[in-house]
């Protein structure tokens, strides 16, 4: 998902400026038309080349931006087309949308194009210029032009669809922790059926979408910008992508932050790490209740976790009998709850929302929970990117019966998250496309300028160990931690510890210098103290905006 620390900040002030997630090879048989699965590494080396200079002749002709896009005057738009098939780069081609905003200082101080990709899979930074209003990045704006853009199948860019818009679920629907064997065949049903529809309505061109082209693709992009070498910034599956792209492009990085880092160990993309992230996840889900529980002053949903755990499991109980507005149900409940794993600024309203719920008022929850009745033509694409991405990532197990084993282990110490998770990924087991191997995401010593990794000590969607093998991977990187915090994403964010090391290292290169490792080896590591926990909100003072997440 995007950063919440920048995503919500910008959200923000949108809203008040404008109305209103070594080679590869596939795993399946070549066919007559592509190159076969030995040849296909150098093909796409080779088509990439061939692309990245013909963007490079081309440019971006950048514009008014399209009103569907929401934003301000002041952000200009274009559009870069990449190869839909890298090992033929002659063949389609599919526009991705991109958007900038000028590096606002004198030009003898600028240093280029900051490129931003916020996760997901399936998110959108067309957002991103919108920092240069923020005072977090006002010396950054100064010196950089700030670039978001959408990647392939987000948004305006070639959208992956899954199924039709119409047939999203707007009612209410229950999120049991223990599923019973009737509810999970109903599951693997509508999981066929969305990996199906995947592969209906995107066509042969589905197996074109996943995490080694965006890598490539945003090589494209370096060279449509003009920018001899790239400066960019990954959060959470962002982190991912500029992985990739230090492993197959080395030399054209510049500088490079990766925020909220994914472990990109090959074995764990992508089955084990969400299985890893629903781990996490119960601790932050912890984390969350034991705050609420040191204001039970304010809430009244209980003075211990455990209390204000049988106050939630309370309103799960009177949602499954009579759904708040007649749209949230137990899984509405649910989906707003995972939010508090993400961003703790999200902690005051949803507290406030279930105590709200507990006296009689479910207006605050069915705000914060209910899905939208008039979701867009674009509703669905941001799922069915995630689905696309990571299912053609990687092998998945394809037998429901080991997710079955490993969930259920799971879902007993862990049982916030586990299950929702299983659910979301579970079209991956019955997936149509090709499968990619992961890439080895590694670089030596010397091969990468220092690399600036950025995390929190108990982030839950992309758990701390991910952040310590991503710098063991990247020869010479440097990892500032934000200790016993959990925000995912802290760039930007109101650590100003944090962005202290963030602005350094952009403006200067300087990354924090070396300590002693575990192993008597010098490691370049810093760490911050946590920000501030967000101050708790009574019910006649609680906010009446709720960050984006």
């Amino acid at each position: 998902m995007p950063s919440p620390a920048l995503y919500g900040a910008l959200t923000a002030l949108l809203f008040t400026t404008v109305p209103l997630s070594p080679s590869l090879s596939p795993s399946s048989p070549s066919t007559p038309s592509s190159p076969s699965s030995f040849d296909a590494p150098q093909a796409e080396a080779r088509g990439t080349v061939l692309a990245a200079r013909r963007a490079a002749a081309e440019g971006i002709d950048f514009g008014v931006c399209p009103a569907a896009e929401k934003l301000p005057p002041s952000v200009v738009c274009g559009t870069v087309r990449v190869p839909l098939d890298y090992a033929d780069p002659g063949g389609d081609r599919i526009p991705l949308t991109v958007s900038r905003v000028r590096a606002s200082g004198p030009a003898t101080g600028r240093q280029g194009a900051l490129v931003f990709n916020p996760g997901g899979p399936g998110a959108s930074s067309t957002y991103f210029p919108l920092a240069a209003e923020l005072p977090e990045w006002r010396r950054i704006s100064a010196a950089y032009d700030l670039v978001g853009y959408a990647p392939r199948g987000v948004g305006r860019s070639a959208p992956v669809s899954c199924q039709d818009p119409a047939d999203r679920v707007t009612g209410p629907t229950p999120a049991p922790t223990l599923p019973s064997e009737v509810y999970k065949r109903e599951r693997i049903a509508r999981a066929k059926a969305y990996a199906e529809g995947c592969a209906r309505r995107t066509g042969a061109a589905l197996r074109h979408y996943h995490s080694l082209n965006n890598a490539r693709d945003l090589e494209i992009l370096r060279a449509a910008l003009g920018e001899p070498r790239l400066t960019y910034l990954g959060a959470s599956y962002g982190t991912y992508v500029g992985g990739l792209y230090a492993t197959l492009f080395p030399h054209r990085v510049r500088r490079m932050v990766l925020d909220a880092p994914v472990d990109p160990t090959p074995g764990r993309i992508w089955y084990h790490n969400n299985l890893a992230q629903s781990e996490a996840f119960e601790r932050r889900w912890a984390d969350f209740r034991t705050w609420v529980a040191k204001h039970d002053a304010v809430y009244g949903l209980g003075g211990t976790a455990r209390e204000v755990a049988a106050s939630y499991e309370r309103v799960r109980a009177e949602l499954a009998a009579r759904p708040a507005g007649g749209r949230v149900g137990p899984g509405q409940l649910h989906g707003a709850m995972l939010g508090t794993g993400y961003d703790d600024r999200l902690w005051p309203l949803r507290a406030a929302a279930l105590s709200a719920y507990l006296k009689g008022d479910p207006a605050p929850l069915v705000a914060q929970a209910a899905p939208s009745q008039d979701p867009g033509p674009d509703a669905g694409n941001g799922r069915a990117v995630y689905t696309a991405v990571e299912c053609n990532d990687a092998p998945w197990p394809e037998e429901f019966a080991v997710w079955d084993r490993d969930n259920t282990r799971l879902a007993e110490r862990a049982p916030f998250e586990t299950w929702d998770n299983a659910w979301m990924n579970l079209p991956c087991a019955y997936w149509k496309a090709p499968r990619q191997r992961p890439l080895d995401v590694r670089t030596g010593p010397g091969v990468l300028p220092p690399v600036l990794i950025l995390a929190a000590e108990r982030d839950a969607a992309t758990p701390y160990a991910g952040a310590l093998e991503l710098q063991r991977r990247l020869a010479g990187a440097a990892l500032v931690t934000e200790r016993d915090a959990g925000t995912h994403g802290v760039a930007g964010g109101p650590n100003t510890c944090v962005n202290g090391h963030l602005e350094r290292y952009l403006l200067t290169g300087a990354v924090p210098g070396d300590v002693t490792g575990p192993e008597m080896t010098p490691v370049r590591r810093a760490s911050c103290a946590p920000h501030p926990e967000p101050d708790p909100v009574s019910l006649e003072r609680r906010a009446t905006k709720t960050p984006a997440v």
